[in-house]
């Protein structure tokens, strides 16, 4: 069902020689770029008409509008099975708790007497956050985008999610639930890339956001790429994934439930288990037959993910080259089940979460950790986090000399400005000295 990497007997390669041998999935964002570009230009120029349009075309639904009434919100919390209204809540009391943390104060530093750079954070002013709504429903991402947003104090935050069929054109309840339990009153039916360009370029209906996070499928990350640099974005995510790396200690039926976790999410899925221990990997292999028979979504899903070119076994000689396998891969997920978990999990480099030892499964970190589970994928740990406070923060230094502070570093700027051949640079200085600066 899954296939093996065998890496052991020579050393390993360094860099993109590595990467090159490890799974992974395909996931063309520039070819879908060409796709999603007539997409967004129409909504931008014929806005709500074109979201409505594309809503009969792509989801199956005649809409009237594209704004979710406020009725259907408060209808939605209060048709919300109470048991899941509970899982949400103490989802979003455990996020809160880690994200008001990551709050940044303004901090200055003295430079020097009567020079000093201040640096204070602004969050964005708003912020378009995307939930998906295609094979499944995920409230889940509407409690990650909106809690670290809320704390870092943005001020108008609206949220998009495709229109179902099923429930008139709106988006899943669950998603409206979620939406009224963060306070989030402003909600469109609207998925995929023309979700984000609306909020990119605006409508006659919705006003154009600074920023869109959440995750979507490869037309929303074709989007948000066609898009960058007039908005900001989270990542371009791809396809879920979970690495585990893993020794003898590892209990095969924990690593096979949590490698099925991430495969039941789309057919492109990775599942990748690194390990030096040939009788886990066989245990493991032989684990996943009868799990994933008693699961869901098992034809759909789990198998072509399992069977696909983006999943392995790879076999490594030790802990010290499966370090080096998963730092190469830079997993979204990545969980450590070998002993002293804890210690091998500090010497990481890469990855977008960790998840340290057997009882600190993803599935904790989706919905009830209290980390946000909206990550790096496609080895874009090695040079990027996931949604934080941090996000949705920008920072300004604020610049504060005094004459006198000046004119003791004046002749360093016009120096080093000359260098560059920049007189006016310089001149800017002289102009406030009577152009003659001191130490010249």
């Amino acid at each position: 069902m899954i296939s093996r990497i065998d890496l052991r007997g020579d050393a390993l390669p360094e860099g993109p020689a590595l990467r090159a041998l490890l799974p992974r999935a395909d996931f063309d964002v520039a070819a879908a770029l060409e796709k999603v570009r007539p997409i967004c230009e129409d909504v931008h120029h014929r806005g709500d008409a074109a979201l409505i349009e594309y809503a009969e075309r792509f989801d199956g639904v005649r809409l009237d509008q594209v704004r979710v009434p406020a009725a259907a919100l408060k209808e939605a919390l209060a048709g919300l099975d109470p048991l899941v209204r509970e899982a949400l809540e103490e989802s979003i009391r455990r996020a809160r708790l880690v994200h008001s943390a990551q709050r940044r104060a303004p901090h200055t530093v003295q430079v020097v007497p009567g020079g000093k750079v201040t640096e204070k954070w602004v969050p964005v002013e708003r912020v378009g956050l995307y939930a998906p709504g295609g094979r499944s429903v995920y409230p889940s991402s509407v409690i990650m985008n909106a809690v670290p947003a809320q704390e870092a104090g943005v001020g108008s935050m609206a949220l998009a999610s495709p229109p179902q069929a099923d429930f008139g054109g709106l988006p899943h309840p669950t998603i409206l639930a979620a939406c009224a339990l963060l306070g989030i009153d402003e909600v469109y039916a609207v998925g995929g890339a023309q979700a984000v360009a609306m909020f990119a370029y605006g409508t006659e209906t919705c006003a154009p956001a600074n920023m869109v996070t959440g995750p979507g499928n490869i037309w929303v990350a074709a989007a948000k790429r066609y898009f960058t640099g007039r908005i900001g974005i989270d990542t371009e995510a791809g396809p879920t994934e979970i690495a585990v790396l893993a020794d003898d200690t590892a209990d095969p039926a924990h690593v096979a439930s949590d490698l099925i976790s991430q495969a039941e999410h789309d057919p492109l899925a990775a599942a990748v288990l690194v390990t030096d221990s040939v009788a886990l990997a066989d245990a493991v292999a032989k684990e996943l037959e009868p799990q994933v028979a008693a699961t869901k979504h098992v034809e759909d899903r789990i198998v072509p993910a399992l069977k696909g070119r983006q999943s392995a076994i790879v076999l490594v000689d030790g802990l010290q080259e499966g370090l080096r396998v998963v730092d190469a891969y830079g997993a979204e997920h990545l969980e450590i089940q070998t002993a002293d978990a804890a210690a091998v999990a500090e010497r990481v480099k890469n990855a977008g979460a960790i998840f340290v030892g057997p009882w600190a499964p993803v599935s904790l970190g989706d919905y009830c950790a209290g980390s946000n589970h909206v990550l790096p994928t496609g080895g874009c740990a090695c040079h990027s986090s996931g949604l934080s406070v941090q996000s949705f923060l920008r920072g300004i230094h604020i610049v504060d000399y005094t004459r006198e502070a000046l004119a003791d570093v004046a002749h360093h700027v016009v120096t080093l400005a000359e260098a560059e051949d920049l007189p006016a640079h310089g001149a800017a200085v002289k102009a406030r000295f009577g152009w003659k600066v001191p130490g010249q």
